[in-house]
C-alpha cells in the first residue's frame, strides 16, 4: 500500500505505560487521535496526505489498543484523566509546546477533554463526528442513555465487563469489525439480543474505501489484544462524569472546525443537530470557525472521504 510507505513506528514511555506511535513528515506537528474500534491505521490516508503537505504526523495506538500497553482490564484505568495525560506525556516526550490536533469518535472525545483539560498544548482542532459534549451535572450518562435508547443500545450493551468481549468472540473478530466499520443507519445502533453474532446481515460487501486487506490488519490487533481495552472507554464514561464535575459550564477556547457524516449515528443521536443549530455548540466553543455537514457520509469519516478530510485539515492549519 503506497500510503504506508515511510511511515516510522516507535514506543515512547508515556504517563506510566510503553505508547505505540505512527508518524510521518517533518514540519508542524498533527496529533491525530483514533476512535473505537479502530487504531493508528484509521488514519493512513492523512498520515501520508498531510506528510506530502508538509507536516509532521503522529498518530499513537491510544491505551489499551494495538501495540499500546492495556495497563489492567479494570475501566478505572481508562479515565478520561488516563488517556489525556498519556497524550501530554506523549507531546512532553516528544519536545514538542503545541500540536494541531484532529480527534475521530472516541478520539473527538478525548480531544475536546484535551483542549478543556490543556489547551495550552493544542493549536487548533479538527474534530470529526462527535461534538463537544459539554457536562450536565444533572444527568449521569449511562442511565440517561438507557432511557433514550433502552438497554440494547450499544453502549449500554458494552457495560458489563466480559459480557461484549463474550459476543465478539462467538461472532468472530473480522465479521465484527466488518459489521461496526460499515454500519450507515443514521440513528443508534441496537444490539441483537443474541448480540452482534445474531446480526442480520453478516454477509457484508465491504464498500470501495474499506478492503479486505485493512480488515485484516484491524483483525490481527485486535485478535491479539482483545476488545476490553477500548470498551473500558465506554465502561469509565460515568466515572469520567465524576471527575470532570469541576469542568462543568467550561468551555473550549481554541480554534475549531468540526466535520461530519449525514448518514453518521453521532449525528442523528444524542440531540447533536438541535445542538449544533440552536448555537449552543458555539456558546461552548466560542471560537468553532465552520462545521461541515457532509452528504451521503456516514461515522468512519476520515476513511470513506480521506482526500477531502486532509484537505480540510491542512485547510484549518494553514489559516493557525
Amino acid at each position: 500500500m503506497e500510503e504506508l510507505e515511510g511511515i516510522s513506528h516507535r514506543t515512547v514511555k508515556v504517563n506510566g505505560i510503553n505508547m505505540h506511535i505512527a508518524e510521518k513528515g517533518h514540519g508542524p506537528p498533527v496529533l491525530l487521535i483514533h476512535g473505537f474500534p479502530e487504531l493508528w491505521y484509521a488514519w493512513r490516508h492523512q498520515i501520508a496526505g498531510l506528510a506530502a503537505r508538509g507536516y509532521r504526523a503522529l498518530a499513537p495506538d491510544l491505551r489499551g489498543y494495538g501495540d499500546t500497553d492495556a495497563p489492567t482490564p479494570s475501566p478505572a484505568a481508562y479515565s478520561i484523566h488516563h488517556i489525556v495525560g498519556d497524550l501530554i506525556a506523549l507531546i512532553d516526550a516528544l519536545e514538542l509546546d503545541q500540536v494541531y490536533v484532529v480527534g475521530h469518535d472516541w478520539g473527538a472525545i478525548v480531544a475536546w477533554y484535551l483542549c478543556e483539560f490543556r489547551g495550552d498544548r493544542v493549536k487548533g482542532l479538527v474534530a470529526l463526528s462527535v461534538t463537544f459534549r459539554p457536562r450536565n451535572p444533572a444527568m449521569i450518562p449511562l442511565p440517561t442513555l438507557r432511557a433514550l435508547y433502552g438497554d440494547d443500545y450499544y453502549i449500554c450493551r458494552f457495560q458489563e465487563p466480559g459480557a461484549a468481549e463474550a459476543d465478539f468472540a462467538r461472532t468472530g473478530t473480522t465479521t465484527l469489525l466488518k459489521i461496526l466499520l460499515t454500519y450507515r443507519h443514521p440513528g443508534p445502533l441496537i444490539v441483537p439480543k443474541g448480540g452482534f453474532v445474531d446480526w442480520p446481515d453478516k454477509q457484508l460487501i465491504l464498500p470501495s474505501w474499506l478492503s479486505e486487506k485493512d480488515i485484516r490488519y484491524y483483525a490481527e490487533k485486535f485478535d491479539k489484544t482483545g476488545f476490553t481495552g477500548g470498551l473500558n472507554y465506554y465502561r469509565a464514561m460515568d466515572l469520567n462524569w465524576e471527575l470532570t464535575a469541576p469542568w462543568t459550564g467550561a468551555q473550549v477556547k481554541v480554534p475549531v472546525k468540526f466535520i461530519v457524516g449525514d448518514l453518521d449515528l453521532s449525528y442523528n443521536t444524542m440531540g447533536t443537530k438541535e445542538y449544533i443549530d440552536s448555537g449552543r455548540f458555539k456558546k461552548d466553543v466560542p471560537f468553532l470557525e465552520d462545521v461541515v455537514v457532509m452528504e451521503g457520509v456516514g461515522h468512519f469519516i476520515n476513511e470513506e472521504r480521506p482526500d477531502e478530510i486532509t484537505a480540510y485539515i491542512h485547510e484549518f492549519i494553514q489559516k493557525h
